[in-house]
């Protein structure tokens, strides 16, 4: 068994929102990373495909999701399932804050960019 605390190491801030780290290897997950997204109203983030299925619950506010050629709203206390490598861009009509949960083994593609990046908050 392991309790994990948020420390200023597993906070990673972008120009589009800030992802806390919870559980991850690096702070003793072996098969798991979760993790929260706080995304201020009007943002949005690069379009990008990832790896692994990631689960999304939205805990405040709405977030706007286009996947796959469709675009969803999904509110607080709904639950949002993405497939793996599949490209999508999530957006934030309002501020919203949501929980994330995916493999811990996932990476990362964004259109347009060359290779795949890991995500730090992830790992």
């Amino acid at each position: 068994m392991r309790v994990i605390s948020v420390s200023p190491d597993s906070v990673t801030t972008t120009p589009n929102a800030t992802m806390t780290g919870l559980a991850a290897p690096s702070r003793g997950s072996s098969e798991l990373s979760t993790w929260t997204v706080d995304m201020p109203a009007e943002a949005t983030g690069p379009e990008h495909s990832v790896s692994r299925e990631q689960v999304w619950t939205v805990t405040t506010g709405t977030l706007e999701v286009t996947c796959d050629g469709r675009t969803e709203r999904v509110t607080t206390g709904q639950t949002l399932v993405l497939p793996p490598d599949v490209p999508r861009t999530i957006s934030a009509p309002g501020r919203f804050e949501a929980h994330v949960a995916m493999r811990a083994d996932a990476v990362v593609t964004v259109t347009g960019a060359e290779g795949t990046r890991e995500l730090p908050w992830a790992r």
